[in-house]
């Protein structure tokens, strides 16, 4: 199991953390997410399947990349 921590510029609110939780926390392998809009940062903890390429993607595709 990895965790790594992302810095995200678009996270400004409840609603951005509410769907980076749901929208990654649905991908198969991701064990938590927890997002932060003071901090603009992610915590993703997971395994395989899942790798940080698919993560960095998927945050592309949902508006909210990767710093």
């Amino acid at each position: 199991m990895k965790t790594v921590t992302y810095t995200i510029p678009n996270i400004s609110c409840n609603h951005c953390v509410r769907t980076i939780k749901t929208e990654v926390g649905d991908m198969r392998g991701v064990w938590s997410v927890e997002a932060d809009a003071q901090t603009k940062q992610a915590t993703i903890t997971f395994e395989a399947p899942a790798s940080e390429e698919a993560i960095k993607s998927l945050l592309a595709e949902i508006n909210y990349p990767v710093a």
